[in-house]
């Protein structure tokens, strides 16, 4: 039987600190929207003449969108939610927030909510900023007196100016966002629910966001992130959940839990080139001078590296086969993070780092020795190119490889390679 609680007073006292209790709760949908609508009519006329509904089985063409989930949020805490698009996350924050219910288990909710799910989804677009403030923060549980007192701060945080009394609809998407968060964030919730929302906005907008978030932590507030950047998820929560196809697969500490993501992440539908990497020769009349035949990475003795290590020695090895001398040639390699929103991490040129390459006719293989191989334990896609001044004589869009690390590094935003010691008797 479904038991969705959001009352202040339905947590024992011994669990005040508890803001969030879920115990075996479960959610299907269906694929099919007249299945759907005829299965929701069933479902009222079952309740209506006082039968219980079997929630516990799927019908034709309904699946588990959540599945036997369990887990605790207390007051203060950070807690990451994270799993491929479809693992369920967005379908738990809507349960947690009220707007669906879940077919079977029990959630219950203490304190005010604040559902950053979609900012701006509930503003109405004919109604000036202004307006929508006064009802967004409403229906999240001010009065009108408390809107008042905070109005311009939502404003000043907002950053959207004479903007606030134009219709929303003349808004950009990004100061729709920006006012949503700032009406979300000023009504001091005890549980703020963020769905992959700190994304909007630039840099210093960002930046804002995190310390406005910092600090209603500190005064007590807790919450759930969904990211797909996992350097956003360790560095903001000591303890997440990670979803796979409603179900959950682990939950912990979230290093833990982040590399057991990325495992299952490089191993289910990411193309990992563990090993060498073979490019499709060329023809004569495709071939512009210098082709890259193989890709690889190679440890100080020669031997394939699989699967870098964060902190070790590693050597990327392109090997070209050359038609024609080249005196000046420049490598470049442009790093992204599969696993997070595919930002770049790393730029790396030849001719930045003011090395002449020569190439000869023939088979040669140009190598980028890393002392230190310096990316954090995750998945990586490389883009290399072979270039002389503005020719380009071959390029590889995507090889994809993956960085693990046997220390605990996670909490950091790159490696940094160190040496210790203790000098005594200096004076």
């Amino acid at each position: 039987m479904t038991n969705l609680i959001n009352q202040k007073d339905t947590i024992k006292p011994q669990d005040t600190e508890i803001l969030i209790s879920v115990e075996n709760l479960s959610k299907k949908f269906c694929r099919d929207l007249k299945q759907s609508l005829l299965y929701g009519i069933q479902d009222i006329a079952t309740e209506l003449i006082g039968k219980n509904r079997n929630s516990n089985t799927l019908r034709q063409k309904e699946f588990w969108a959540l599945k036997d989930i369990t887990f605790q949020l207390r007051r203060g805490e950070a807690l990451g939610l994270v799993g491929a698009n479809g693992a369920g996350k967005s379908t738990l924050l809507r349960i947690i927030s009220g707007l669906i219910k879940p077919d079977i288990g029990c959630i219950k909710v203490r304190g005010k909510v604040a559902p950053l799910i979609a900012l701006g989804a509930g503003f109405n677009p004919i109604l000036t900023g202004r307006e929508n403030i006064y009802a967004n923060m409403s229906i999240l549980g001010l009065s009108i007196k408390e809107i008042k007192e905070r109005f311009s701060d939502v404003i000043d945080f907002a950053e959207i100016g004479d903007a606030i009394d134009a219709p929303v609809q003349t808004y950009s998407s990004g100061m729709a966002a920006r006012l949503g968060f700032a009406c979300a964030v000023h009504i001091e919730p005890d549980i703020l629910l963020i769905d992959e929302v700190l994304a909007v906005g630039d840099i210093n907008f960002r930046m804002k966001c995190y310390q406005r978030l910092a600090k209603l932590r500190e005064q007590g507030t807790a919450f759930i992130l969904v990211s797909h950047n996992p350097h956003v998820v360790l560095n903001v929560c000591e303890s997440s959940i990670y979803l796979a196809k409603g179900k959950l697969i682990k939950v912990g500490k979230t290093e833990v839990v982040i590399k057991k993501y990325e495992e299952d992440f490089s191993l289910g539908g990411v193309d990992i080139h563990q090993g060498k990497m073979f490019l499709p020769k060329k023809s004569p009349e495709q071939s512009l001078g210098v082709d890259i035949v193989s890709l690889c990475f190679q440890d100080e003795q020669g031997n394939i590296i699989l699967t870098l290590d964060c902190g070790e020695p590693a050597y990327l090895c392109v090997e070209c086969q050359a038609n024609k001398q080249i005196i000046n040639a420049n490598v470049g390699v442009l790093i992204t993070a599969l696993s997070g929103q595919n930002e770049r991490i790393l730029y790396i040129t030849s001719a930045s780092d003011n090395q002449t390459l020569k190439i000869l006719p023939g088979k040669v293989e140009i190598q980028m020795q890393m002392p230190y191989c310096c990316l954090l334990p995750g998945l990586y896609s490389a883009k290399i190119y072979i270039k002389e001044g503005v020719c380009s004589f071959d390029i590889v869009e995507s090889f994809r490889f993956a960085v693990k690390s046997s220390k605990v590094i996670s909490q950091s935003l790159f490696y940094q390679p160190r040496i210790w010691k203790v000098i005594s008797n200096k004076l």
